[in-house]
């Protein structure tokens, strides 16, 4: 399986580079024959690139620990799920999973363009996958070769890290990964549209789903990375700005200002130079977010450590950026639309202030990242900048986005009349003050929580007066029911109010990171048996203390009775896990969730006579957290489910 492994890699490179020659020659020549056979081509890398990851697969599940990778990430006492996932618990598995799915997503692009005639521009696209496909699996083959063997058979594999044995791990590098690689099929449009000159919205239609689904896959991601720095890292946050976490959230930014800008471009045909900056933004930064796990140029929980792919990384990423803008550059006279911005009271307008934060949001968030970098070149000491550089430069800037969020469904397009805004703020305006006023009048004094909570309930009031309205509108419209007016006016327009589902998990996302970050409480305490800690209206008494073994694993775990106002509302178990080939303990979070706040406890420390310590926290509002990233990927699905004319049409 070895064999035929790197059989396979090495032949979806050889045949990556055969698309690209074809490819190449069909342009010069003009000859459908040679486009037709570069397509075969790249079908044939996802063919034998999906071979090499079955390989990996099933090398993983037999326990091979003469293969080199399988060794470092895998154990005989690993459970089953967590083997089949080690597949990408590296830098050389994520890569092999990189060219992998980029391969399956290329042959997707050749399967849907099948019925259509082939445009000038289509062998462009086909050769900007090509090409990216090439540099990953040169990587695979001639820089880190996850079917490289050892020189001997190692009795048991390292095991993989403890960390990293969490469902939200298993699912979070592969679904941010989809969202990275996504990004490579518009970016490839954006080239070929500039090349043959086609700067219209038409390839902007042709890949929206795809940039709304690779941003779903990025939200997707990011939420599971935070969860599981919640409930496996044991500190009690979910983001600490660690470098690549913020490697995945600045593409997040700059993709959903794209989104934005595209939208501008379908309905208006304006703002072609942003989208084209954007997309190719976006692309540069996925491959730097990539670049950034596996250089081990700055430090994270995260990383690979130092690997020798950085230089790899840089030069694709300095070649790739330079391209795009020599490309924007030639065609600046096609991309530059006569129409401009009416008014600044316009939706359009606000469409471009949302883009102007959120760029200023990332340029902020790669700043900080990259400072380390910056500092040790200029001084020769690498400065780290931690998270209140971050917190206070981006609240504000969140702030204000915020406030954007709300505006923007209130104002038409083109040109607001001032009857128009005042009738469309009115509600909205009254209802956010107030709230912020009850709020204020409940012990909510925090500047910046009070304004947070209030910018909030502004933006959840300007969508629910939105709907609310165009369902009375179909009501007198068609006598139906409110039920079933608001259903079918959630499906009939679901582009947009699947932007609005987004816009309001945005606000619940808001109300858990304010309310968890401002009112925090934390505490610790060594307990014997029978012995208790108060923390707010909580009550936590030890227990009991149990010792078991389970899978790969010893749990030692301690059992506490939990109290609120001196009744037993449940129990919990912190516990301290070993396990096998593990040279550390971890220590698992003890989590009681409920929709106004979690306790969340972890045990740090364990005596020889019995003893416990705690580390306890009460987090306020943080499960809406969670609860928001699912509303924007549910309005994120809605916004791509295709029309039936659409449907018919393909």
């Amino acid at each position: 399986m070895v064999t035929f492994g790197n059989l396979s890699q090495f032949g979806a490179l050889a045949f990556s580079l055969l698309a690209m020659v074809l490819l190449v020659a069909g342009v010069v020549r003009n000859d459908l024959r040679w486009i037709r056979a570069g397509k075969r081509s790249l079908v044939a890398v996802a063919v034998l690139a999906t071979g090499a990851s079955v390989a990996l697969g099933y090398l993983f599940l037999t326990d091979a620990f003469q293969v080199e990778y399988v060794a470092s990430y895998s154990d005989r006492a690993l459970p089953v799920f967590y083997k089949a996932t080690a597949f990408w618990a590296g830098q050389k598995g994520s890569l092999l999973f990189w060219a992998w799915v980029l391969s399956l997503f290329s042959a997707l692009v050749v399967h849907n363009n099948r019925r259509e005639p082939d445009s000038r521009a289509t062998p462009y696209v086909y050769l900007v996958l090509a090409g990216t496909l090439a540099f990953f699996l040169f990587l695979l083959c001639a820089v880190t070769n996850p079917f490289e063997t050892l020189g001997f058979v190692p009795r048991d594999g390292q095991g993989l890290n403890p960390m990293l044995q969490n469902p939200g791990m298993v699912f979070h590098p592969p679904t941010l990964f989809l969202g990275y690689i996504g990004f490579t099929i518009p970016f490839a449009y954006a080239v070929a549209a500039m090349v043959t000159g086609t700067t219209d919205a038409s390839w902007i239609r042709k890949t929206r789903a795809w940039n709304v689904l690779s941003w779903i896959f990025l939200t997707v991601g990011i939420i599971l990375g935070g969860q599981w720095a919640y409930v496996e890292l044991g500190w009690g946050g979910y983001w600490a700005w660690d470098p690549v976490e913020n490697a995945s959230f600045i593409p997040w930014l700059t993709s959903t200002a794209f989104i934005h800008t595209a939208i501008i471009q379908e309905r208006r045909g304006i703002m072609k130079v942003w989208n084209m900056s954007l997309i190719l933004l976006t692309f540069v930064l996925c491959i730097f977010g990539t670049y950034l796990v596996r250089s081990g140029v700055l430090q994270s929980v995260h990383d690979f450590g130092a690997t020798g792919l950085g230089g790899y990384f840089l030069a694709f990423i300095v070649i790739t950026l330079l391209g795009g803008i020599y490309l924007i550059a030639e065609s600046y006279g096609e991309l530059k639309t006569p129409g401009a911005l009416e008014s600044y009271l316009s939706r359009e307008s606000t469409f471009l202030f949302n883009n102007v934060i959120l760029l200023a949001l990332a340029f902020a968030t790669f700043f900080g990242t990259v400072f380390p970098l910056i500092s040790e070149a200029v001084t020769g000491n690498k400065v780290t900048v931690g998270p209140p550089f971050f917190n206070q430069v981006n609240t504000p800037l969140f702030l204000v986005l915020l406030l954007i969020t709300g505006v923007c469904p209130l104002i038409g397009w083109r040109k607001a009349s001032p009857v128009n805004l005042r009738r469309n703020f009115l509600r909205p305006a009254v209802a956010a003050l107030v709230g912020g006023a009850i709020l204020l009048a409940l012990g909510v004094g925090e500047p910046y929580a009070l304004l947070a909570f209030t910018l909030a309930g502004f933006v959840a009031a300007t969508i629910v007066q939105e709907f609310v309205t165009a369902v009375g509108s179909r009501r007198k419209l068609t006598g139906e029911s409110s039920l079933t007016a608001g259903f079918r006016v959630l499906w009939r327009m679901r582009r947009r109010y699947g932007g609005h589902l987004v816009h309001f998990g945005l606000v619940l996302i808001v109300v858990g990171i304010t309310g968890s970050s401002a009112y925090k409480l934390e505490t610790q305490a060594t307990l014997s048996r029978g012995e208790s800690l108060k923390i707010g209206r909580y009550e936590l008494k030890y227990e009991d203390f149990k010792t078991y073994q389970k899978f790969n694993r010893t749990v030692y775990a301690a059992v506490l009775g939990v109290y609120n106002d001196g009744d037993r509302i449940g129990q919990l178990e912190a516990e301290r896990r070993y396990y096998v080939n593990a040279r550390q303990p971890t220590t698992e979070v003890a989590l009681r969730s409920t929709l106004v706040e979690d306790l969340y406890v972890t045990m740090p420390g364990i005596g020889r006579t019995g003893e416990i310590t705690l580390k306890v926290a009460v987090n306020p509002l943080l499960i809406w957290i969670w609860i928001g990233g699912g509303v924007m990927v549910l309005g994120g699905i809605l916004a791509i489910v295709p029309s039936r004319k659409r449907r018919r049409a393909s």
